[in-house]
């Protein structure tokens, strides 16, 4: 965690060198969509919150570290998914060391499992991936999380793939050098990860055999199907994949005049955030009264409930 801390202390610096207190948002590692949404939401908090109230971006692990920095205090607030931030209050699944003290701060885009591979290749559908040389995003990323759901669906294990635990960046550049048959990257799209391979190669979707989607989907009726139109990588054809919805989060424990200062800076100007984020376009308010676990009382104030 020193290179969190770091970044958080680096940014805080002015142009005369003075410190100034900053929260830090969780958000994942380049090349996904989650650190220029955490972007975003700095900079409307460093433009509009009220109070004495700044905010840094900073790169972790992912959706699946982040309820952990921000229950243990290595991160004010971060980004994670209705499922996981489910698992994290309830200890179950990578929580199974303990109940995370943490509340929903507000409802953000939909993630997806982005499967791709190579125009050309031999993998068609998920069963495909066996044997193959595959970049799963970094450890403790939601990517990884997705997959040890989908495999053992398969009737697969980790141990039938080679994986390379990369960040989207450099999993995506790997693919496009052949040095990995297919990567994943759990993120909004247009990711801009893949958005740069498709700059130099054609892609293509790894789609799921017949029922196995389906099937997926009654496991966890966290997860739902999302297409992504051909035309946002340049694909022959849509992508049929499957999708989880992103929500903020905060320790239970937060300030809640804090907390409805952070919102209200994002939300009041949703339309200033859309205009520069594509995956702030699919943020809607109304998401945000039905999160998987409750809102923190600040964020309650604001939306209404």
């Amino acid at each position: 965690m020193k290179k969190i801390i770091l970044a958080a202390t680096l940014a805080a610096f002015g142009a005369g060198g003075a410190i100034a207190e900053e929260m830090r948002v969780g958000t994942a590692s380049l090349g996904g969509a989650f650190y220029p949404i955490g972007q975003g939401i700095s900079n409307l908090v460093n433009k509009y919150a009220e109070g004495d109230i700044s905010m840094v971006p900073v790169v972790t692990g992912g959706s699946v570290q982040n309820p952990r920095l921000v229950a243990s205090g290595e991160v004010e607030i971060a980004i994670t998914n209705n499922n996981l931030a489910k698992l994290a209050v309830a200890g179950k699944g990578p929580y199974s060391a303990g109940a995370l003290d943490i509340k929903a701060v507000a409802a953000l885009h939909p993630s997806v499992l982005h499967m791709i591979t190579l125009e050309g290749s031999d993998i068609e559908t998920f069963e495909d991936l066996k044997g193959k040389r595959v970049a799963v995003g970094p450890a403790g990323g939601g990517t990884l999380g997705f997959l040890n759901f989908l495999l053992p669906l398969h009737d697969m294990a980790v141990d039938d793939i080679t994986p390379s635990f990369l960040s989207y960046a450099d999993g995506f550049s790997q693919l496009t050098d052949g040095n990995v048959d297919a990567a994943l990257a759990l993120s909004g799209y247009p990711a801009g990860a893949v958005m740069q391979a498709s700059a130099g190669a054609t892609l293509n979707h790894i789609g799921f055999s017949e029922g196995k989607l389906e099937e997926a989907l009654a496991a966890n009726a966290a997860y739902n199907v999302v297409t992504i139109p051909a035309d946002v990588y340049g694909t022959a054809a849509d992508g049929t994949v499957i999708g989880v919805n992103n929500m903020l989060i905060a320790p239970a424990s937060a300030d809640a005049d804090t907390i409805e200062a952070i919102v209200r800076a994002v939300f009041d100007n949703l339309e200033e955030f859309k205009a520069e984020n594509a995956n702030a376009r699919q943020i809607t308010p109304e998401a945000s009264k039905t999160l998987a676990i409750p809102l923190h009382e600040g964020a309650a104030r604001y939306f209404g409930e």
